[in-house]
């Protein structure tokens, strides 16, 4: 067994301390009240950076060969494919049907008001 240096240890404190000031910037985000796309974006960002030191240095990703980094640009691009396969479905309506968004709330006739 190889023993950690120093060095080491204090790359880890770094990505702590990162970890920590990205977390404060979530919490400061969430105050500001952004427009929701906005924060969505914002939110995107800091969660991908998080995780991506997380990653790279807590679970040693950075030291790995570049075939793993295929691995994980493959998964992404079937990760990415499968979030908006759903999304093929606005676009082929059947035809002799009507096409109604699912984003806006089906209107029914009412007894009362159709006689």
């Amino acid at each position: 067994m190889t023993e950690h240096g120093s060095h080491d240890v204090g790359i880890y404190y770094k990505v702590f301390g990162a970890l920590l000031v990205f977390t404060v910037i979530t919490v400061a985000v969430n105050r500001v009240h952004l427009a929701i796309p906005l924060a969505v974006t914002v939110a995107l960002i800091i969660a991908v950076t998080k995780g991506s030191l997380v990653a790279s240095f807590f679970m040693h990703l950075i030291s790995e060969s570049n075939q793993i980094y295929r691995v994980l640009v493959l998964t992404a691009i079937f990760f990415f494919f499968l979030m908006f396969l759903p999304l093929l479905g606005l676009f082929s309506t059947p035809a002799g049907t009507e096409h109604r968004s699912p984003l806006t709330p089906a209107t029914h006739a009412t007894a009362e008001g159709h006689h």
